[in-house]
């Protein structure tokens, strides 16, 4: 199966028909669909359904598109470890995390690597857990960061490495409120739920947690705001429209804010690096790596525990 036919076929799986996938690979249209026609032949079989609405994958075609991907993701691998023979003067990392991640820890790794590799090209895809799980078996990514929680797994699609255990806890405005109430050093849970909250978009694997925190104990909490996102959230919770529940590393630098433990029960997560079971890492993507577990111990402070020795 030649490279250029498994991506022809990839094209036209994710674009639905042969003229957008044929725009996209720069191509005309005949010059696509001999590319379709000869991966058919060679397979012995058809691959997609032509018909008005466009190209649908056949079951022969369901059947490959995982299997193609897997081999365009290696080749692509093999083509930047190629590169990256010279000292890492070339190359390319492609890193996926959730948005409480990138505020915090992916910021200070991403300054690391690039002060130290400045002409690697990096790429961030911002998503939640299930999206970076699906671009990492996908090959769309080289590792990702990730969270999760005792009830709620890792894909096992992944080779998950535990990095840190982080609390979440209560954050409020540095000023003095609106309503003249101060946060104390620690709330409750009950407590919480009684307090004006700027509450995350859904997506969030962070409102999914205490969303099921505040149903485990029967409790109903008070939403000032819902359906932010993290910028959003910690600029109005600076305003002091609201608290927010936010892991501990978000507070760290940010003095328009002052945070509070989150106590009876204590809420908290496991940050890990996750890596493809089956592909062998580029060198930039090991440099990454070594950098990730490197920068972990100086994340250690309130409410974060390192987890490697």
């Amino acid at each position: 199966m030649r490279i250029d036919h498994l991506q022809a076929f990839d094209a036209a799986a994710r674009l639905g028909t042969f003229t957008h996938a044929a725009e996209e690979l720069f191509l005309t249209q005949p010059s696509f669909s001999r590319k379709i026609a000869g991966l058919e032949a060679e397979l012995g079989a058809p691959l997609f359904d032509r018909g008005r609405g466009g190209a649908a994958l056949t079951a022969a075609g369901e059947a490959l598109l995982p299997i193609a991907r897997r081999i365009l993701a290696d080749e692509r691998s093999a083509r930047r470890t190629l590169d990256e023979l010279a000292g890492l003067r070339r190359g390319l990392v492609r890193i996926g995390a959730p948005p409480t991640l990138c505020v915090s820890l992916v910021a200070d790794v991403l300054a690391a690597f690039h002060a130290r590799h400045p002409d690697i090209e990096l790429h961030v895809l911002e998503a939640g857990a299930h999206t970076l799980a699906e671009a990492l078996e996908a090959g769309d990514l080289d590792l990702a960061l990730t969270v999760t929680r005792e009830d709620r797994p890792g894909a096992d699609e992944a080779r998950l490495v535990p990095l840190l255990r982080e609390e979440l806890v209560v954050v409020a405005t540095a000023q003095r409120p609106h309503d003249g109430t101060t946060l104390p050093d620690e709330v409750t849970l009950a407590e919480l739920a009684a307090l004006p909250q700027v509450a995350f978009n859904r997506s969030y694997e962070l409102r999914a947690s205490t969303d099921a925190a505040f149903a485990a104990h029967g409790l109903t909490p008070r939403i000032a705001v819902e359906g932010a996102e993290m910028d959003a959230v910690l600029r109005f919770v600076e305003r002091g429209i609201g608290v927010a529940v936010v892991p501990a590393m978000v507070v760290r630098g940010r003095a328009g804010l002052r945070s509070a433990r989150l106590v009876r029960p204590a809420l908290e997560r496991t940050v890990n690096l996750a890596l493809r079971r089956d592909a062998q890492a580029s060198a930039a993507a090991a440099a990454m790596h070594e950098m990730v577990l490197a920068s972990v111990p100086a994340m250690a402070g309130p409410g974060v525990v390192p987890l490697l020795s």
